[in-house]
């Protein structure tokens, strides 16, 4: 090998799924939102309903954001009165066990 050769380039971050984890993460409720649907709470009011001060607003806000990264799904159901219920993608599984294990890593520093 030559002296002047790089073994490896500089690295950045990736562009699409660093702005995703920085606007999702930056919203406070996600992460709420994340622990309803793991506990199958999927319909908009009764989300509303089971946390202090969430309200309709903030929730439609962040659904639409998570739903346009892909992380959830939104179903509508032909019923009257119509009926919305949320779940996670393949992908969101996958985005929120990452966050599982960043919560691990952060009990692990907080143990030290």
């Amino acid at each position: 090998m030559k002296n002047n050769e790089k073994l490896f380039s500089r690295r950045s971050a990736p562009e699409r799924s660093a702005r995703m984890v920085e606007t999702i993460c930056g919203c406070k409720w996600s992460l709420t939102v994340y622990q309803l649907l793991k506990h199958e709470i999927n319909r908009p009011g009764e989300m509303v309903r089971s946390v202090e001060g969430l309200t309709t607003k903030v929730l439609n806000n962040c659904l639409r954001h998570n739903t346009e990264y892909g992380i959830i799904e939104r179903h509508a159901f032909n019923e009257v009165p119509p009926r919305v219920e949320y779940r996670f993608t393949d992908f969101g599984r996958k985005f929120v066990a990452i966050l599982d294990q960043l919560e691990e890593l952060q009990q692990g520093l907080d143990d030290d």
